[in-house]
C-alpha cells in the first residue's frame, strides 16, 4: 500500500440520539429536517437495531450546534428520544485507494489509536478511508500515532 492521505478536521460536534424508531422512514425525516436548517452533516453512524429502537450518531460543525439543539429540543417534545451532545472534537481521516485491497489496514490503524489511550467518539470507514473522532484532548496524540503507521 503506498503513504495514505491524513487530513483533519477540528471544532466537530458529535450528536448521538438515543431511543429512535428503526424505520429508515424516520431516519430519512431526521436528516432531511437537519438539512432544513442549513447544517451539514458528516460523519454518520446508525447502531443496530434494538428491538424497534436504534441509536443515530453524526457529527456536525461546532459552529452549527445552536441549530441542531433547537432541533433537538423539538425532536425530544415529540418523542422520548435523549440527545448526547459532545462538542469540541476532532477529526483524524484516512485515506488510500488501495485500502480495499489490503488487509489489515484497519488493524493497523486501530492498533496504533489505541496506543495513544485515545478517547475515540466515533470510527466510520469506507473501501477506502478511515475516520476517527477523537476528543480535542486526544487530537496530537492520536494525530501522531496514525503519522507513525502511516509510513
Amino acid at each position: 500500500m503506498s503513504i495514505p492521505k491524513i487530513t483533519t478536521t477540528t471544532d466537530i460536534t458529535l450528536v448521538t440520539l438515543q431511543g429512535c424508531p428503526t424505520e429508515l422512514t424516520f431516519v430519512s425525516k431526521v436528516f432531511s429536517s437537519i438539512a432544513d436548517l442549513g447544517v451539514n452533516v458528516d460523519m454518520i453512524s446508525l447502531a443496530p437495531p434494538q428491538g424497534a429502537f436504534t441509536a443515530i450518531s453524526f457529527t456536525i460543525d461546532d459552529n452549527d450546534l445552536g441549530k441542531i439543539l433547537s432541533f433537538t429540543s423539538e425532536l425530544r417534545e415529540k418523542s422520548n428520544i435523549k440527545t448526547i451532545v459532545s462538542s469540541g472534537n476532532c477529526k483524524i481521516s484516512i485515506y488510500d485507494a488501495e485500502m480495499k485491497n489490503t488487509p489489515g489496514v484497519a488493524s493497523a490503524f486501530f492498533a496504533a489509536a489505541a496506543t495513544a489511550n485515545a478517547d475515540i467518539r466515533i470510527i466510520t470507514t469506507s473501501e477506502v478511508d478511515i475516520s476517527f473522532l477523537v476528543t480535542a484532548a486526544d487530537y496530537n496524540a492520536t494525530l501522531s500515532a496514525i503519522e507513525a503507521a502511516a509510513k
